[in-house]
């Protein structure tokens, strides 16, 4: 269905993609992984022909092939309503109906024009994708169909407006899909469902995901486009087949690679013994002295300076040889490191209750309350996952706890020593204009220079601190988000879908140091091994209100 074939691009003079080669056929699912910024969704865009490759070519077969594309973030503009989107997405009934009429007369008065025949065929098989009990049906299946007409799209959460985009791009009908990290946002409901038809999908599928469970539960083969040398690796299997492969790839390797450094330092040391050698004979044959014109001394000494000389030669060879194995092939590389973030939370100490709701009910003026009747209480060290399905009050809830929303009913209350710090799902409280590096200034007492040094535990290096923010990825915007967590020092941590523009190493990371963090933890996840390896509590919500239970 598709052939990338020895596809390269450059941004300047740095090197994004190498020489990338592969295919996809129909019934395939296929991951591509690798870390943020390391090409994947320029990828994408090669593929689907927003951009154009500095060589190679993309084929697809048949060349009619209709492709999906979901792209990573909200495309549409925030002020349309979601007819409005269907209509600019698949078409709008009535202006196509309206085109078939014309073309339809078009064909009578000239039967035999081939461009007005394909017109009307093409025209005739889009209006056909704008069945309303098909779309109802797929509305429905994401939990859209209650949306108002007249509700604009801008104001919709952030896993209903995925949902949309995949409503969307799975009307149109594609024979290949691309997909851009589409779990983001989505609830484990909605995770499920996408699985499943992604299962019975009989087209071919290329995925970018971070969302482990998500590929072991989906894809046959994965891509691996390595960071360092921009270029593609294939594993057979799912995620957990991959890692398997690359973590016996990377054992074997690094033993290979400290052999030879061992061989490489012997060899070393022999070449300095043969110099040595022929030192000591070098400087035996220059303290001979000849005195009286005695010839029998005078060769000895002669042949002492020949074997010093035969001597240094052998050393010399031995050293161009070991210079030709360094610069060959042969020789084994060291095994590159995955560079993480550096996240390292400060001690912290908290009373034993850090926060108390008191019938609490959280929601919009003029609107209902999500949810009703909140009475629970956190305790010092409690990691919390608060999950269900979008668009039930998750959101709401934090931002409420954080202060920017007031409580509809009811109250809570924050411990005395509780230093609150809180990520929003989208970043929008990062200001657009400021840099990373004005951010951490503002946040934190430090130097520039410290505050440099800060952000790059964070990935952020050369000219990165002092990027606009609004130019920046949605990944590096999450990790600048994490940085103003730990930079603040706070002590209780609201965290809204922390992880959802992270790679796999990082969000690998961040478990691990949140596992560390010995303050308290109310986060909005919906990625399954996330909560399997870090909940220590439940909340779901259910019809407006928590339902809670203790894991472990």
């Amino acid at each position: 269905m598709l052939t990338a074939h020895n596809l390269s691009k450059a941004f300047g003079l740095d090197p994004i993609l190498n020489n990338i080669t592969f295919s996809i056929n129909s019934g395939e699912c296929v991951g591509l992984i690798g870390p943020n910024g390391c090409g994947k969704t320029t990828l994408l865009r090669l593929l689907t022909g927003q951009e154009r490759p500095d060589s190679g070519h993309v084929a697809l077969t048949p060349t009619s092939l209709r492709v999906g594309y979901l792209a990573q973030g909200f495309t549409f503009a925030p002020e349309l309503t979601l007819p409005q989107v269907l209509n600019q997405t698949i078409g709008d009934p009535a202006l196509l109906e309206a085109e078939l009429v014309r073309l339809g007369a078009a064909l009578v008065e000239q039967p035999d024009n081939d461009g007005w025949q394909q017109a009307y065929d093409d025209t005739l098989t889009q209006l056909n994708r704008c069945d309303v009990s098909r779309i109802h049906s797929t509305l429905a299946a994401l939990q859209l169909d209650t949306i108002p007409d007249t509700q604009l799209v801008g104001t919709l959460s952030g896993g209903q407006k995925t949902r949309l985009l995949l409503a969307c791009t799975l009307l149109d009908e594609p024979q290949l899909l691309l997909l851009d990290e589409p779990t983001n946002h989505l609830d484990i409901a909605m995770l499920e469902w996408l699985e499943t038809w992604l299962r019975d999908f009989s087209g071919g599928v290329l995925i970018v995901s971070h969302d482990r469970a998500f590929l072991d539960r989906t894809v046959d083969r994965i891509l691996d486009l390595n960071p360092a040398t921009h270029t593609i690796r294939e594993y057979p299997g799912n995620y957990s087949d991959y890692l398997a492969q690359y973590t016996a790839e990377q054992e074997k390797q690094w033993t290979a690679y400290k052999d030879q450094q061992q061989e490489i330092r012997r060899i070393r040391q022999d070449i300095a013994r043969v110099k040595s050698q022929a030192n000591y004979t070098e400087r035996q044959a220059s303290s001979i002295r000849i005195g009286g014109g005695v010839m029998k001394l005078k060769g000895y000494k002669d042949y002492q300076q020949t074997i010093a000389k035969g001597v240094a030669q052998k050393a010399k060879a031995r050293e161009k040889k070991l210079e030709r194995y360094l610069e060959s092939q042969e020789r084994v590389e060291r095994p590159g490191r995955s560079w993480q973030m550096r996240l390292d939370f400060a001690d912290t100490h908290l009373g034993r209750d850090v926060l108390t709701l008191e019938n609490l009910a959280v929601g919009y003026a003029g609107h209902a309350p999500l949810l009703t009747n909140l009475n629970e209480t956190v305790q010092a060290g409690q990691r919390i996952i608060l999950t269900g399905q979008n668009g039930i009050g998750k959101t709401t809830l934090l931002r409420t706890l954080a202060g920017l929303l007031p409580p509809q009913n009811g109250r809570f209350h924050l411990g005395s020593t509780v230093k609150l710090g809180y990520m929003a799902q989208e970043q929008e409280r990062l200001n657009p204009t400021d840099t990373p590096l004005e951010t951490i200034l503002h946040t934190a007492p430090m130097t520039h220079t410290e505050a440099r040094t800060f952000l790059h535990y964070f990935l952020f290096s050369g000219d990165d601190p002092l990027r606009p923010i609004h130019t920046l990825s949605y990944g590096e915007r999450s990790r600048l988000a994490l940085a103003q967590l730990v930079a603040s020092g706070c002590n209780f941590l609201l965290l809204d879908e922390p992880i959802n523009h992270l790679d796999i190493p990082s969000r690998e990371r961040f478990e691990q140091a949140l596992q560390q963090f010995n303050g308290t933890v109310l986060a909005v996840v919906h990625d399954r091994y996330f909560i399997e390896r870090f909940a220590t509590h439940l909340w779901w919500v259910v019809d407006g209100r928590l339902q809670t239970q203790i894991l472990h």
